[in-house]
């Protein structure tokens, strides 16, 4: 009763305390420090610790910053009670001193700083002392945890810091002794520390990962606890990327550290697809809760490998992976060959860059995989072919003779679960692929898939064949037509699914009718559209969003595909899409009031006593729905063209509302939508095209006011979005700038030219909002290629197209961050991007590039031309061409040099990819 009585009060008091008087106040603290000295019950000691911190936070100043900087305390009685405390010999007290700072946090972090040496030496005696009892220490290391966490970015961790020894040391005995409470509050502290300028928290980075990897390898510990370790590890390489991927000897003990974790796993290798597919997560289990922590060691260690490949650099990441892969997979231990391919296929995406260059080395290996003797090996060789697939394009696409072979074989494999990769790995191939790659295997390859939609009885793998089935329809665009009828009966009756637990495969049989339409045009697929059209109106009646997101997919492939016929659906269609952009995805809501006699009464320090607790409510599943809405109503806007006019000045203002959104997904897609509502009013008033001179403000305006009225609010809310802290939203928002320059010309430019100039520059020079919270552990010769750097680029190259000659006056400007990508330290990709925009501005510009000819274009293209890679080659081959075609006579005497740079080029083998034939073409 007494320990509900401390927790009812600590609850209670904020609100009436600042009214009690003064006398009052100062008696009810007298009583509470006798109160403490002298109550002997633990729990009712607690209670009463919890009401004297909060007492101590109503004695702060409004003025906090002012009054800690003139140095006042709150409350110094208690602080002179807690010192005395920690000098007692009874150990009770001693915790109690340390139970009094840690409940006190913001208040000691607040008011305490000149204090705060001589708390790190009483933390550190704490910690350390031979003779101290348990309990102390505990309390002591939670104590110091709260204080380092919420110093974290501030100067003064550094005090504390430290303790960072002895706080690993303290670590490891808890480890020994399961303490895991205390673990996963230090766990915590690390993770805040991650990010923090201390360079104590740099010192001791490898004895903190190291001290991470102990706890991922304890079976002995719960796999949150171990969990938690491997987020420490993925922070700490995320914040210190360089140190961490230099430190060779740390950075191999936590490779093996996460190969050791999958070895010694039962589990699948090729976790990484299945876990976020939940309908292969109930095949699997059927006793599956989703609301349950389903973090696995092989999940946790392929977790962090992912991170890892992302966030440090290449040079010092992918070569020590791939050789650990190589060898493992020399084993005849089907558990290291499982884990050698399966961590291929995790780096795939964050090393896609050094994956591409070494696919000649790397494919071999996947490809013998795929026929081991392991089924759990074959899955994971699957797995890493549709990673390679999704992230290795366009490169991957040369080994298609090879790949849907194998692919196609392992479709009648005796494992689901190869079955079910081998969709993937189809899927992802064959979205990408020119009819001519698939046009061998086309027609067994669809007889097998849709075999194996009728025959199985799992859903994960229906839905897998059907996704295969699409990107095949894709890949063979027009000679998919014969199968369209026979695909379309198998996807009618899932269409009309009723039970709800199937609204997934329901969604996938409509998404697969909508890239049907994409694939054979519109007069192969009229006799299909009513249906499913009809099939899709009547999911989004149904309560389920995925269903409704599955919907809007389909629309937007439909009006692409169906184009005008597409039009009568617009009335009642539009509406309903505008109404989902109109619903609230987020918020910050009041908690709800708690129910019952002792509901309300929790030891939380965490409340806000003056309005109650919020919560931000977050609906995910609306996020997505809203995401695909404004996706479909895009595709509308550019397809429907005057059929949409009527709805423009709407979606114009939600569009608007949907840029300012909180999340970066609904930003990204409306940068990509915007540009199709121009689209829809040049249709209207323009026949579809303007016909607008390079380089001409002068003259009269071809856009007419209704055109210049949209155009002008889609640009600057596209140049509002190049502003934003979202790199893809940015890279967008800067290719949604250069449509609709490309389609209205220099009169739409001069809507928002400077801003627009403005905004471009301070990207490509990397001073942007998106780059400005890049880690400042990485430098120039670290840099990764961002992919959305090519629009900006490309932007670069538009802003040449339209403005002509009235360009040249900005090179100044430009030509030297541009350069800075096509340095040799840079990656190929930086190095074809750059002179691919110093190509085209040398085409639209003509002799405007003459004075930049011998400092900047004559260097580029010389250097590009001896690139050991085939891109940076073919582009450097074009720039040279359209230099010497603008610029003549007057650079005859370079022309030697360039002619014989350019010969080396036709001895490139043309078979080897697209690429090198491309390189020998712009050469000839």
């Amino acid at each position: 009763v007494r320990h509900v009585a401390g927790i009812l009060l600590r609850k209670r008091i904020p609100g009436h305390y600042a009214k009690l008087p003064v006398e009052y106040r100062t008696k009810l603290k007298a009583d509470l420090l006798q109160f403490l000295a002298m109550e002997g019950e633990r729990t009712v000691r607690n209670g009463a610790i919890g009401v004297t911190a909060t007492i101590c936070k109503q004695e702060t100043p409004a003025d906090n910053e002012e009054a800690a900087q003139a140095g006042a305390i709150p409350w110094p009685e208690l602080f002179q009670f807690i010192a005395a405390a920690t000098k007692e010999s009874n150990p009770d007290a001693r915790e109690l001193a340390f139970l009094l700072l840690n409940e006190m946090t913001d208040t000691v972090g607040s008011y305490l700083a000149p204090q705060f040496q001589n708390l790190a030496e009483l933390f550190q005696s704490s910690i350390t002392g031979e003779q101290e009892v348990l309990k102390v220490k505990t309390a002591s290391v939670k104590a110091l945890g709260g204080l380092m966490a919420f110093l974290a970015d501030q100067p003064d961790v550094d005090i504390f810091c430290n303790l960072v020894p002895a706080l690993l040391q303290f670590s490891v005995d808890c480890q020994k002794r399961n303490d895991e409470e205390t673990i996963s509050i230090i766990l915590d502290v690390f993770y805040d520390l991650a990010y923090s300028p201390s360079q104590t928290v740099a010192v001791n980075l490898p004895p903190i990962v190291k001290f991470c990897l102990g706890v991922m390898a304890d079976s002995n510990l719960e796999m949150n606890v171990r969990d938690s370790a491997a987020l420490v590890v993925a922070t700490m390489s995320e914040s210190r990327p360089k140190k961490f991927g230099k430190d060779t000897e740390l950075l191999s003990l936590t490779l093996n550290s996460i190969f050791n974790l999958i070895e010694t796993s039962d589990e699948s290798g090729a976790g990484a697809l299945f876990q976020s597919n939940p309908a292969w997560r109930d095949d699997d289990d059927e006793d599956f809760d989703p609301e349950a922590d389903t973090a696995t060691a092989t999940s946790m260690a392929q977790g962090t490998l992912d991170m890892l490949a992302f966030v440090i650099p290449k040079k010092y990441i992918f070569q020590p992976v791939v050789e650990m892969c190589f060898n493992r997979f020399q084993s005849p231990n089907e558990n290291h060959r499982k884990a050698g391919i399966a961590c291929l296929g995790v780096i795939a995406e964050g090393c896609a860059e050094p994956f591409r260059e070494h696919l000649a080395e790397i494919m071999p290996i996947v490809l013998q995989a795929s026929g081991d003797a392991s089924a759990a090996v074959r899955e994971c060789a699957c797995f890493t072919l549709g990673q390679m697939s999704e992230h290795c394009q366009p490169e991957v696409l040369s080994y298609s003779s090879q790949v849907l072979p194998i692919s196609f074989a392992l479709l009648d494999d005796t494992t689901v679960a190869v079955q079910a990769t081998s969709c993937y790995v189809l899927e992802m191939f064959c979205e990408r692929l020119e009819p001519d790659s698939v046009r061998p295997f086309l027609d067994p390859l669809v007889r097998k898939l849709a075999h194996m939609l009728e025959v199985t009885q799992k859903r994960s793998v229906q839905e897998m064949s059907i996704a295969a089935l699409a990107a095949t329809a894709v890949a063979a665009e027009d000679e998919f037509t014969p199968y369209v009828d026979g695909v379309a009966k198998l996807m009618a009756p899932l269409m009309a699914i009723t039970d709800e637990k199937l609204f997934s495969l329901r969604g996938r049989a409509l998404e697969c009718m909508g890239y049907l339409s994409i694939a054979v045009g519109k007069e192969s697929f009229r006799p299909y559209f009513t249906q499913s059209m009809q099939c899709a109106c009547e999911g989004l009646a149904l309560d389920s969003t995925d269903l409704h997101e599955f919907a809007y997919a389909a629309f937007a492939n439909m009006a692409k595909a169906m184009e005008s016929e597409f039009s009568p659906c617009l009335p009642e269609l539009v509406p309903h899409l505008l109404h989902v952009l109109k619903q609230d995805d987020g918020c910050l809501e009041k908690q709800a009031e708690v129910q019952g006699a002792f509901d309300g009464l929790n030891d939380s320090d965490d409340e806000d006593e003056e309005g109650g607790n919020f919560v931000i409510n977050v609906r995910t599943a609306l996020l997505d729905a809203k995401k695909g809405a404004i996706t479909a109503i895009g595709e509308i806007g550019a397809h429907c063209g005057v059929a949409f006019v009527p709805f423009l000045e709407e979606t114009i203002s939600l569009l608007q509302k949907a840029a300012s959104n909180w999340h970066p997904l609904i930003k990204a897609e409306t940068a990509e939508s915007l540009p199709s509502l121009v689209v829809s009013i040049v249709a209207a008033k323009h026949g579809g095209s303007i016909d607008w001179e390079k380089g001409d403000i002068a003259g009269a305006s071809p856009l007419g006011p209704e055109t210049t009225t949209v155009a002008s609010a889609v640009l600057k809310e596209l140049v509002g979005l190049m502003k934003d802290g979202d790199k893809e939203t940015v890279g967008k928002a800067c290719a949604g700038v250069e449509n609709v320059l490309t389609l209205c010309g220099p009169h739409a430019l001069n809507l928002v030219g400077n801003e627009c100039l403005e905004a471009t520059h301070a990207i490509i020079t990397k001073s942007a909002p998106c780059q400005l919270d890049e880690n400042v552990d990485y430098d120039d010769e670290d840099d990764e290629h961002d992919s959305f750097m090519t629009s900006v680029c490309d932007l670069v190259a538009a802003f040449g197209r339209v403005m002509g000659p009235h360009f040249a006056q900005y090179l100044p400007t430009f030509l030297p961050p541009i350069c800075e990508f096509a340095k040799s330290s840079r990656p190929p990709s930086d190095r074809g991007m750059a002179i691919g925009c110093l190509g085209e501005l040398a085409q639209e510009l003509g002799d405007g590039i003459k004075e930049y000819w011998t400092p900047v274009f004559l260097p580029a293209v010389l250097a590009g031309l001896a690139d050991e890679d085939h891109n940076v080659k073919r582009n450097a081959a074009f720039c040279a061409g359209v230099c010497c075609e603008g610029l003549g006579e007057s650079i005859a005497a370079d022309y030697v040099q360039i002619l014989q740079a350019i010969g080396q080029l036709f001895s490139i083998d043309v078979s080897i990819s697209d690429t090198s034939a491309a390189a020998v073409d712009n050469a000839s």
